[in-house]
């Protein structure tokens, strides 16, 4: 099993962390283990290294994100995936024999909740492939190189391994689920076991919802498309044409790129957001507002946080909503989650129809003409080239991002 690489994802496991190592190697002999340690506050990284495994330290939690940074470190072929505190052998699951993602299944059920978390993860899965998992939160997984070019980047968090199980299907693969004699540390029926099926269950919604990989590599939930559902349709037209660009849009970037292109999901942004502005202010003016104002957040939506820092600040001039706005911005600076074209369009649409609502005659030309020019400024220019040059915005736009 030379060419298998052994993956853990751990965080404050120094109890169990080592014992889980030396298990491991005394069974699959040559195999690399590869410990990936988010943020421990204890000594997870030290006990892992001393019984021989090789430790890479991120700064920041999360499973998923975890798992990503290893593989992107972990050699070329087949990947076990492992947690940190299990119990029993792995040896039948590691055997390169039958599916392309084979995941155990724990033959003894000890603690837990009431099964929520599994059985809304099961019904994520079904909806988005029609297969039924019995394990679908089982961290126990066999993939094979197919199966991990299909999945990785993994989806942030605790929803990791249904996504997985998605992508797999999705990407034509077979899946199979191996009984397996197993244990590891069980959460019970208290606080904390509740707050970590919770984060589980949240994490499963989300993974199996549209993501896309961000500027740094990692693969995000989009929830932009939460900002259209709003009483006023025109918005959340403008978030759907924006949502189709997120899920089907290809290398183009640039009105230029995507006019030359021709049939693109940009050329129908380009159509369909004005189109949407006309019908709803009945004015060429509010036409180019909009859209111009729409295109223009979307320009700045390249780094976590910009777009929405962007938003929060024209809503206090305008007197736009600012609730859902603010809620995000945390998560996006953290990059838990991110805006994506649906959510960034949105947004300048919305601020587009204050606009205006509050400009009339020659103060809504100005207007115009203000947002024309700085799209024609950010189709020659980056605009985080200039935030990031220019002082005070740059200390703006990098405050609260991790």
């Amino acid at each position: 099993m030379a060419d298998l690489t052994v993956l853990i994802a751990a965080r404050n496991e120094a109890e169990r962390i080592g014992e889980t190592v030396r298990a491991l190697r005394a069974e699959l002999g040559d195999a690399e283990i590869l410990v990936v340690d988010g943020a421990s506050t204890d000594g997870t990284a030290a006990a892992a290294e001393e019984a021989g495994a090789v430790v890479l330290r991120l700064e920041e939690r999360g499973k998923g994100e975890a798992l990503s940074a290893g593989e992107r470190m972990a050699a070329p072929g087949p990947l076990l995936l492992c947690d940190a505190d299990l119990r029993g052998s792995l040896a039948p699951l590691a055997d390169d024999v039958g599916a392309d993602l084979r995941v155990a299944a724990f033959t003894c059920r000890v603690g837990g909740g009431f099964g929520l978390a599994k059985r809304v993860g099961r019904e994520l899965i079904r909806v988005r492939t029609g297969f039924t998992a019995r394990e679908p939160l089982s961290g126990q997984r066999r993939l094979s190189e197919r199966a991990r070019a299909a999945c990785f980047p993994l989806a942030p968090g605790f929803g990791c391994e249904v996504r997985m199980t998605i992508d797999a299907l999705r990407a034509g693969l077979s899946v199979e689920e191996v009984d397996l004699d197993l244990d590891h540390r069980a959460t019970g029926r208290d606080a904390a076991g509740f707050a970590h099926r919770g984060r589980q269950l949240l994490d499963a919604l989300l993974a199996a919802g549209p993501l896309a990989v961000n500027y740094r590599g990692k693969r995000l939930p989009l929830v932009g498309w939460a900002t259209g559902v709003r009483a006023d349709p025109a918005v959340g037209a403008v978030a759907a044409i924006g949502l189709a660009d997120d899920l089907w849009s290809g290398e183009e970037r640039g009105i230029r790129a995507h006019l030359a292109a021709g049939g693109t999901t940009g050329v129908l942004k380009l159509v369909g957001i004005p189109l949407v502005a006309l019908l709803r202010t009945r004015s060429l003016s509010g036409a180019l507002l909009v859209a111009g104002s729409a295109n223009l957040l979307n320009q700045l939506d390249t780094k976590p946080g910009r777009a929405l820092k962007a938003y929060v600040l024209a809503a206090f001039a305008l007197d736009a909503p600012l609730g859902l706005a603010v809620l995000l911005l945390p998560y996006d600076l953290r990059e838990r989650v991110m805006l994506g074209d649906a959510g960034s369009n949105a947004l300048g649409a919305l601020l587009g129809f204050k606009s205006v609502d509050r400009f009339r005659g020659w103060g809504r030309l100005a207007a115009v003409a203000g947002v024309v020019a700085l799209n024609l400024v950010g189709e020659r220019r980056s605009f985080g080239e200039l935030i990031e040059r220019t002082p005070g915005l740059s200390q703006l736009d990098r405050l609260g991002r991790i």
